[in-house]
């Protein structure tokens, strides 16, 4: 894995290749689809009160900075390899037990940007993410959260 600076993005081969697909989609069908949006407001006439326009061109803007925010991304990706079975580590996916309460989750260690709770991905500078990471299967940690401390016990890591 690259040496980490302050703008490295660190991703799994899936998530580049879902951020490839979302700058092409931007390129190639949105940004196409905007410019047609923006004609057509401009041809209705008076531009200082047309909503048509003013929408389309925040959209424009929208899609723009986007583009520019992948494009920095992408010049700054580090791809999460080597993803090791023993210790937690970036891509590693995770089953804990929360001590207090019996409970079991499991999560995949991501990149901030790749991070999607609703599909268990957690960030890497996630407090429970900082807690596990290198760490092995039985390990008990304190995880440190805004909420107060707890404890999880690693129980598989995948």
């Amino acid at each position: 894995m690259a040496k980490k600076t302050s703008n490295t993005v660190y991703l799994t081969q899936e998530g580049l290749e879902e951020l490839k697909a979302e700058l092409d989609n931007l390129i190639n069908v949105r940004r196409p689809e905007n410019i047609i949006s923006i004609k057509e407001a401009r041809s209705l006439g008076d531009l200082s009160e047309n909503a048509d326009y003013d929408a389309a061109k925040d959209e424009q803007a929208q899609i723009e900075g986007r583009i520019k925010t992948i494009e920095k991304m992408l010049e700054n990706v580090s791809i999460i390899t080597d993803i090791p079975k023993d210790i937690v580590g970036l891509g590693s996916t995770v089953e804990i037990k929360y001590i207090d309460d019996d409970e079991t989750d499991e999560y995949k260690i991501v990149g901030s940007q790749e991070a999607d709770p609703f599909e268990s991905k957690i960030s890497n500078e996630s407090p429970i993410a900082q807690a596990i990471l290198s760490h092995k299967v039985g390990d008990v940690v304190t995880v440190e959260s805004p909420n107060g401390s707890y404890e999880v016990e690693i129980t598989a890591i995948n």
